[in-house]
Parts: C-alpha cells; sequence; structure tokens
C-alpha cells in the first residue's frame, strides 16, 4: 500500500461514510502517485490539482453534512475518477491523441462524465490514447508514449492506453474508457484490469455510432458494478441509448453451477492464439468447470474475409472524418494512421455497402452464438503485450491492425456485454485477460460470472512498484 489511492471504491465510500477517510485525503494521496509514476508511464495528458481538490473539498463538506451525492441509489461522491479524453469534459480540450486535433476547451460534459459529475466523483485526470483512438496501442502523435506499469518496455494496449495504465499503477479506482472494437479491454487484459464493456446503449456516449461503448476499468469487479450504476443513468443525447432498467449492479451474488458456456479458442481470423494465451484461457476454463459450469468448445463464427470487410469500412469511415480536416492539420496525423485511413477513400458505394454487410452479418452470427450459451469464455487477445513502441500487436504491420480483435470485436457489433477479467501473466511479466461475454443486456449477469471467477481464480501478483517510487 503506497496510500489510501490503492482502496477499492467500495472500500473508499464505506470509510467516508464512517468518517474513517475522507475525499481530500484520497485526492492528494492520488495526485501523489501521478506526480510519483507519469514521468514514467505518461498516462494522464490533462491534470487540473486545484480542480481535483476543489472537487474533493466539496465532497468533503457533503459527506461531513450527512448528503453525500447518489445516482441511481449509487454513491461515488468523492471517489477519483479518471477519464479518457475523447469523452468531453466541461472546460477542457479533447485532443483525441493526435496533434491535428482543434485544443478548444470543451462547452459541455459528455453523457458518461455527466453522471459521474453528477455523482460528485472527483476528476482526477484525462487519460492518454493513439490518434482518433484508432490503434490498440500507446502510441500518438501528440502525447508521450503510453507504457505498461508491469513492464516499462511493453505496451499498455488500447484505445484506452492512459486509463489502462493509470489503472495498473495506482491512480485511484476507477478510470472511464471507450470500446468499438477492444479499446476498453485490450488494455484492461495487459495491464491487469477489470475492463467492462457494456450493452451497446447501456452507458449513453456522445457521439454514438455502431458498436461504441463506454465502460469502467477497475481493479475489482465490485469497483466496476459500483461505477456501472452511476453511469447508466439514461441521456437524451445518445439515440441508441437503451431505456432504463430496474437493476441491482451492487447485486453480485451468483453461481456458475449449472451455467452453459462456450469456451472459443479461436476467433476464425486475425492471428493465431499465443500459446501462452491458449494455456491461460484454458486453465480458467478448467475452473469454472469445477465450479460447476458446463463448458463446451466451440467453432468460430467469423471469417477472414468478414475480418477484411470490418476492416475496409473502418478505413474508409477514417479516412472520410480526416479528408474533412485542414491539410495542414491532417497532415500531422501520426503517418502510420493517416496511410491506413487514406486507404480507405475512393471506393464504390458497392464495396462500402458489402463492408456494411458483413458487420450486419457478424451482428446476426454473433447474437446467435450468444443465445445458445449462458456465457461465452475466449481470450480477450490472441496475443500478448507488444514492444511499447509498437501501433499494433502484429509485428508493427498497420496492413494487419485489425488481426487481433477477433475476439472483441464481434460483441461491439452484437452489441453483447463483455468483460477482460485477469487469468495469468506472460513471459514478460504482463498480465494475460479472460473474456468472459453474455447474452444481450444480460450486464449484470456478466458481472456476476465475473465476480464469481474473482473468488476461484488463482491469487494474483502484488500490484507493479515502479522503479524509484517508494513502496
Amino acid at each position: 500500500m503506497t496510500g489510501t489511492n490503492e482502496l477499492s471504491a467500495v472500500q473508499m465510500v464505506a470509510a467516508f461514510r464512517k468518517g474513517d477517510l475522507s475525499p481530500v485525503e484520497v485526492a492528494r494521496d492520488v495526485l501523489d502517485r501521478i506526480a510519483a509514476c507519469d514521468g514514467q508511464i505518461n498516462a494522464i495528458w490533462h491534470l487540473d490539482p486545484d480542480e481535483t481538490m476543489a472537487a474533493a473539498r466539496a465532497s468533503e463538506a457533503r459527506w461531513r453534512a450527512g448528503t453525500p451525492l447518489a445516482v441511481n441509489g449509487a454513491v461515488l461522491d468523492g471517489v477519483p475518477v479518471t477519464i479518457k479524453e475523447n469523452i468531453a469534459t466541461r472546460g477542457v480540450p479533447m485532443p483525441l491523441g493526435t496533434a491535428a486535433s482543434d485544443l478548444a476547451p470543451q462547452a459541455h460534459d459528455a453523457p458518461p462524465a455527466a453522471r459521474l459529475r453528477e455523482g460528485g466523483a472527483v476528476f482526477t485526470g484525462r487519460t492518454t490514447m493513439p490518434d482518433l483512438g484508432m490503434l490498440s496501442s500507446g502510441l500518438s502523435s501528440f502525447h508521450r508514449l503510453t507504457r505498461n506499469p508491469w513492464n516499462l518496455a511493453m505496451n499498455p494496449g488500447g484505445s484506452s492506453a492512459g486509463a489502462g495504465a493509470a489503472g495498473a499503477a495506482g491512480y485511484g479506482p476507477i478510470h472511464l474508457g471507450t470500446d468499438i472494437g477492444g479499446s476498453i479491454r485490450l488494455p484492461a487484459a495487459w495491464c491487469g484490469l477489470v475492463g467492462l464493456k457494456p450493452s451497446l446503449g447501456r452507458v449513453p456516449i456522445d457521439p454514438p455510432f455502431m458498436g461504441r461503448a463506454a465502460g469502467p476499468m477497475t481493479r475489482t469487479v465490485a469497483d466496476a458494478a459500483l461505477a456501472m450504476a452511476v453511469l447508466s443513468g439514461p441521456d437524451a443525447r445518445d439515440h441508441m441509448n437503451l431505456p432504463p432498467a430496474a437493476l441491482d449492479w451492487q447485486d453480485l451474488d451468483g453461481t456458475l453451477d449449472g451455467l452453459r458456456i462456450g469456451l472459443l479458442l479461436d476467433a476464425g481470423c486475425g492471428m493465431p492464439v499465443d500459446p501462452q494465451v491458449r494455456a491461460t484461457v484454458t486453465r480458467a476454463a478448467a475452473l469454472f468447470e469445477e465450479a460447476g459450469a458446463i463448458v463446451e468448445p466451440i467453432a468460430p463464427w467469423l471469417t477472414p474475409d468478414m475480418l477484411k470487410h470490418v476492416d475496409d469500412f473502418w478505413r474508409t469511415r477514417a479516412g472520410v472524418e480526416t479528408s474533412d480536416l485542414p491539410e495542414a492539420r491532417r497532415g500531422r496525423i501520426l503517418p502510420k494512421i493517416l496511410e491506413w485511413a487514406e486507404a480507405g477513400l475512393g471506393r464504390t458505394g458497392e464495396a462500402v455497402y458489402r463492408d456494411y454487410a458483413a458487420t450486419i452479418e457478424i451482428r446476426r452470427r454473433t447474437t446467435a452464438m450468444s443465445e445458445r450459451f449462458d456465457l461465452i469464455l475466449s481470450p480477450v487477445s490472441p496475443s500478448t503485450s507488444f514492444p511499447a513502441d509498437w501501433a499494433c500487436p502484429c509485428d508493427n504491420d498497420m496492413a494487419r491492425t485489425m488481426a487481433h480483435i477477433g475476439f472483441t470485436m464481434p460483441f461491439n457489433l452484437g452489441e453483447q456485454p463483455a468483460i477482460s477479467v485477469p487469468c495469468g501473466y506472460d513471459a514478460q511479466g504482463v498480465p494475460i485477460g479472460l473474456q468472459i461475454a453474455g447474452r444481450r443486456f444480460d450486464d449484470l449477469g456478466v458481472l456476476r460470472a465475473a465476480r464469481a471467477w474473482e473468488v476461484i481464480a488463482p491469487a494474483p501478483q502484488p500490484w507493479p512498484r515502479l522503479a524509484g517510487v517508494a513502496a
């Protein structure tokens, strides 16, 4: 323990309620931890200690008066959070990880940030991402290279790169990320965190897009559930927002006994599964069986052609969006990403429609497979972590930048909830993630299964202590 920054959100709230701890003490410890570590991992790009301490003092006053804020019955008042930079927060620029961005301060909070602010969460920093969120990496034309606290030579993953690194380094208990193809779950896996991609529309987001979700990255399942109770409040700005649901997010009691679980060890496309990953996920599945689950190996439902269509569709989207920028700004985008995006321009309408049709077919197939089981287990990524300065795990080859999302992307397009939980470590000492996916809208069932996994999982290694930082 370096300080109260290492406590879970659940522990913090309990201590605030008893008067044993103040949000001001916690905020100071989080800021001290950032000051001590961020020169090595570069997880934070915007930090305003005065704003943080003012929010902490306001929360302290509410707790002393016995009037903490609550959203959907959940109390998060005084808990430190970091927010990924592509989630707008009032008064703070939103660079989107790229030197091409306009750095004008944002006028309003995006829905997830608004819910957290309404709940009294203390904003401690905005976390880094790669250019336009187009990489599973901490590489950016705007930020210093974000590194993995478990091994500074290795990548934290992305695009919620800074959120993953911040969580592993102990910058407080809750880190808000976004995910359109794995961008919460991939860094959560390689940073040893719990990372939940909710059902599409469960957490309102602005702007909404096919498969795009916001969700929590935490050290415990209980903290992810607490965050979801607040984040899932409705917001009309998201036209894909699900109707409010009376979910008891704090009720994580559940059993694995009798659950029918599909085990997917081959995505059907992209990179082959690293033997370290396969062995670790297979051992996890055996523990599910020992706990009474009925585990059945399943065949992949994606194909290489489907993955190529998704890659081409996203290239065209990125190409169109970047082509709208003034030429001088467009030229500041990371060259690897700009080249990838521009390859999507000039294609026929027929070709783009075929790409879109493939996304619909992936959605259909993923939903059909999910309906056969209570849960689906798989790796989060077929690969282990990779060098910090690489853009992607596929030998740093942007032509294959989607080759590692065959396990994660289907649940974005299918709209199912999916969570990454730690299940082991690779030869470099970097965590490996297990994905647990559920049926559409069964976010609570996925969280309960993840909590049950925490109970039966092998004991984790201690959280990383960075060189030169006092333990």
